[in-house]
């Protein structure tokens, strides 16, 4: 899931950081790095607490749907994406029939992309997106 954040500095602050589509989750770091490093923890720590309730998780807008909240204003905008496939339940294995050259493909995206641990994590991410639109 990517999700839209906005970066705050005032002098003699570290950097904040708001997540306009996760009311109550904030973060904060010295540099910009470490305050988008410290955002995907709290958002961790925040998503866990939202299952532990029973509760959905969120929905991540895009960027566009916040640049008007005077909230925002002055605020560095960043997306960070943050792999929400351990929120929803214990993996059930099933078995999928592809066309070879498909998954070739995906097999050879799983290998280059770090973003990806697995064939799984892949089809995972891709059905999450599918059905995010």
């Amino acid at each position: 899931m990517k999700l839209p954040v906005v970066l705050h500095k005032d002098p003699d602050s570290v950097y904040g950081v708001t997540i306009p589509d996760i009311p109550g989750c904030f973060s904060a770091g010295a540099t910009v790095a470490q305050a988008l490093d410290n955002t995907k923890e709290a958002l961790a720590l925040h998503f866990e607490g939202l299952v532990a309730d029973g509760d959905p998780l969120p929905e991540a807008k895009d960027i566009d749907a916040h640049m008007a909240n005077p909230d925002y204003e002055g605020g560095v905008w960043a997306v960070i994406e943050i792999d929400v496939t351990p929120y929803f339940g214990k993996a059930v294995r099933f078995n999928a029939t592809l066309p070879e050259f498909l998954l070739e493909r995906i097999d050879a995206r799983v290998r280059s992309d770090q973003r990806y641990s697995s064939r799984s994590g892949f089809l995972a991410t891709a059905a999450l997106r599918e059905l995010h639109e």
